[in-house]
């Protein structure tokens, strides 16, 4: 079947893939509700910086901002953000907006695949009827559902859309063959086939949930190994050596998955009459990392007889990730906020970072390198490789004797500063 294909939402998920998708199709439509993000894509611009100039130049994908370009779609695929709200609970009102936008323009045959991470449930409990509701059709008589869960890691290079195994399930037969026809023809890696639509999305939601407590795991190590004066990254390194050893390191948890899904999955257990433990636990203690390293450097700052009041702190990184421009549940500002209680000067720099969306996010302000003179300390936060390549002659450089450096991810060894800066690593 010829299928007319439209993307809804155009972020870091579906850009990709509607792009992937215009290169073997003849008719995709890449729709987004930000009158802004239509215009900069149509001018060849990724702020995201997944898909390049070149590529959008060249792509056939039409991207469009006016509902009427969804006419004759014949296989939706929605990738809206998930969200939680101020409660931490799942937030689903992009994904029911998404529905109800969609509706009416269901026809006979058509399918609606969800990539959005959700809890097992919702797409068949909440969004079926609600695509019913809104279009007056029939759910597995008129259109039909499928689900096929996002892999996107920002900023990486090497694990892109076509090289990472896409799973993908359908709620019934005739269904699940044109999705892996649609997913087939642009997958190099190949499909997995979930046998339901809930499996695919518990699939999804326990990929993150299961780093998310690993990485606490290790974030609660550092904080004993740091009482025991004993460097983290020695004792990973050493542990390492065994095959079977998981190679996490500690660290802040933001971005729009990890610090996200294990939220979705533990609402829906208990909705189902179970209080997660270790999940909520390490959710805990991944979100107490920030004011960790915050309070670590008023200690490190009042020992060097530097009095917190009088500091000047740069921090380096607001996203949320190195590389990639994505500040979604960045936990550096929480960093931010504690130091500021103590009355610190804080200045934070970020080379990919959009000062209007650092402002309208988390109303801080990014400063200018030029400003970053006579540090009394520097938070090494997000490992950008700018910051990477000129470590030593852009920021050492302008620390004063005695200053305090604080690398949240090792990415340096004591070795790489100067003798009169006190170093320290999570």
């Amino acid at each position: 079947m010829s299928e007319k294909i439209a993307v809804i939402g155009l972020g870091y998920v579906g850009l990709p893939l509607a792009v992937a998708l215009a290169r073997v199709y003849d008719n995709v439509v890449g729709f987004d509700i930000s009158s802004s993000r239509v215009a900069q894509l149509n001018r060849n611009e990724d702020v995201t910086l997944e898909v390049s100039e070149k590529e959008l130049a060249e792509s056939k994908l039409t991207i469009s901002g006016d509902k009427k370009d969804l006419h004759g779609t014949t296989m939706f695929i929605v990738t809206v953000p998930t969200p939680i709200d101020e409660n931490r609970q799942p937030d689903l009102s992009p994904i029911r907006s998404a529905c109800k936008m969609m509706a009416p323009y269901l026809g006979q045959g058509t399918i609606v695949v969800f990539e959005s991470t959700v809890y097992p449930g919702v797409t068949e409990e909440i969004c079926g009827p609600l695509l019913e509701w809104e279009s007056g059709l029939s759910c597995g008589r008129d259109f039909f559902l499928g689900y096929s869960p996002e892999r996107i890691n920002p900023g990486d290079k090497v694990n892109r859309l076509e090289t990472i195994t896409k799973v993908v399930a359908g709620q019934d037969e005739p269904t699940l063959k044109r999705i892996i026809a649609v997913y087939g023809a642009i997958i190099q890696a190949g499909l997995h086939v979930a046998s339901s639509i809930r499996v695919a999305e518990a699939a999804k939601v326990i990929e993150n949930t299961q780093r998310d407590v690993n990485i606490a795991l290790v974030n609660e190590l550092a904080i004993i190994f740091e009482r025991m004066g004993i460097r983290t990254l020695d004792v990973l390194e050493a542990a390492g050596t065994k095959w079977n050893f998981l190679p996490f390191r500690p660290g802040l948890v933001g971005g729009h998955c990890i610090s996200v899904d294990p939220y979705y999955l533990s609402s829906k257990a208990e909705m189902m009459g179970y209080h997660p433990q270790l999940i909520l636990a390490s959710r805990r203690v991944n979100d107490s990392m920030g004011p960790r390293v915050a309070e670590k450097l008023i200690k490190m700052l009042v020992q060097a007889g530097k009095a917190p009041k009088a500091a000047r702190v740069a921090i380096l990184g607001v996203t949320f990730k190195e590389d990639v421009p994505d500040l979604r549940n960045s936990r550096v500002p929480d960093i931010v906020e504690t130091l500021r209680e103590y009355g610190v000067e804080v200045m934070i720099f970020d080379p990919l970072a959009n000062p209007a969306d650092v402002k309208h996010e988390y109303n801080l302000a990014l400063a200018h390198p030029k400003d970053m003179k006579d540090l009394d300390a520097v938070i090494y936060a997000v490992q950008h490789e700018a910051f990477r390549k000129n470590f030593d002659q852009d920021i050492i450089q302008n620390m004063k004797k005695g200053a305090v450096l604080i690398d949240i991810k090792s990415v340096l060894t004591p070795e790489d500063v100067r003798e009169d800066i006190v170093y320290w690593s999570l």
